[in-house]
């Protein structure tokens, strides 16, 4: 089984999402879920490898070649993609189930698309979004916009599970 992690390379973010990483971490690994990231040795992707190897879990990295610089060194195994898009394929792949962490512009762009590729029946993992301190509460209140202009069916909105909490998603792992 594995966890992909999608989640922030900054590092100047509020410390409560570096520890919500850590415990969503524990609990995927404690399930028996391999890790998967975008293996960045920075910000929450750092903190999702770092529990990962602690809990001993097989910790999979997936960079783009311009990014290698910034592998992390505690990863078992490291996939080089060309593009963005190739890095984004290669996550998911064996994926079961996606987490997004508090994360920016490219959190989204990874939560977008898996949220279309459901949609259109490419993949069937989860897909969850920890909305830990209300992080997720304009992405919420943007579906529900969806929703309401017709953009969206409720059943496509509900593809995305937000819990606010990590007990919430790890009774849900």
């Amino acid at each position: 089984m594995r966890a992909l992690f999608f989640c922030s390379a900054a590092g100047n973010i509020a410390p409560e999402y570096n520890e919500a990483a850590r415990m969503v971490v524990r609990a995927a690994c404690a399930r028996g879920y391999d890790i998967v990231s975008g293996g960045a040795a920075k910000g929450t992707m750092a903190v999702v490898c770092e529990e990962a190897s602690a809990c001993g879990a097989v910790v999979r990295g997936v960079l783009p070649r311009f990014m290698e610089a910034l592998e992390h060194p505690g990863l078992t195994e490291t996939v080089f993609t060309d593009t963005m898009s190739e890095r984004k394929e290669k996550m998911r792949e064996g994926a079961d189930v996606v987490i997004a962490l508090p994360g920016g512009i490219g959190t989204m762009d990874e939560l977008f698309e898996t949220m279309v590729l459901v949609k259109l029946g490419q993949f069937s993992g989860r897909i969850f979004a920890l909305n830990i301190g209300g992080f997720y509460d304009p992405l919420t209140a943007l579906l529900d916009h969806f929703v309401a202009e017709g953009m969206l069916t409720p059943e496509d909105k509900d593809i995305l599970k937000m819990p606010s909490t990590v007990e919430e998603l790890a009774a849900q792992l």
